[in-house]
């Protein structure tokens, strides 16, 4: 079964007022691996928190477009971050093939920054990339041809919904350039209000899981009205159950 990692984005607030304690209960749901964000500003957290609760770190968010990449990645390197994702290039930017181009050529160079420091770069998209269409295409697809094949992919799975894309097929489509997955489901707002324990809304889950096999697991909330630990104590009951 592919290994199954949280975002600590969906636990922010617990996070941000006691790193150590939320940790130590993302350890004891289960999860083995998480998904830091802002790999610089929470690394000493991260340093000490990661080894005293015997947790990995595959994958990270991290701003690298016009940011001090070489920190980003040293940081990285440190904590055994293998990839470090690019979060988010704002909606605007996928209108024009020329800014997609240009986001791409920004991303195939921070690759080659990431490389001195063992390390590969990513993107991970919101609704935007999928909405947006170019000759009858996705943005994101357009964008992805243009990347460096060292780059990679993560697809969220709600937002390419959300935008309007079928997941499992658009998964199928860029293949092995998907290395991970976020994972999550709800109504599919585009304010992220809604958002429900995986395999309980309108994405279909099973199916995205089918159509990259291969892809690390990533729980994420963006938002959630419940006990955010129990969301993803069910989210994760899922995605084991699911694998099986």
């Amino acid at each position: 079964m592919s290994q199954v990692s949280v975002q600590l984005y969906s636990v922010r607030d617990a996070f941000a007022a006691d790193p150590a304690d939320t940790l130590a209960r993302l350890a004891g749901i289960g999860f083995t691996q998480v998904e830091p964000y802002g790999v610089v500003e929470n690394l000493a957290a991260l340093r000490t928190g990661l080894a005293a609760n015997g947790l990995s770190a595959p994958t990270a968010h991290a701003k690298l477009l016009g940011a001090d990449q070489a920190a980003v990645f040293a940081a990285a390197a440190e904590l055994g971050i293998g990839v470090v994702i690019e979060p988010l290039v704002d909606a605007a930017q996928w209108q024009d093939p020329a800014d997609i181009a240009a986001t791409a050529a920004a991303l195939n160079d921070a690759a080659k920054v990431a490389a001195e420091h063992g390390v590969t770069v990513g993107y991970h998209n919101h609704w935007w990339e999928l909405e947006s269409r170019i000759d009858g295409r996705s943005a994101l697809e357009v964008f992805a041809e243009q990347l460096d094949p060292a780059l990679v992919l993560e697809v969220d799975s709600y937002w390419a919904t959300a935008g309007g894309e079928d997941a499992p097929a658009l998964l199928r489509r860029l293949g092995d350039r998907v290395r991970a997955i976020h994972v999550k489901d709800g109504g599919l707002a585009v304010d992220a209000s809604g958002q429900v324990p995986a395999g309980s809304g309108r994405v279909p889950v099973t199916e995205v899981l089918a159509a990259a096999p291969n892809a690390l697991r990533v729980v994420e909330f963006d938002r959630y009205d419940g006990d955010i630990f129990a969301g993803l104590t069910a989210s994760r009951a899922f995605l084991i159950g699911a694998e099986q």
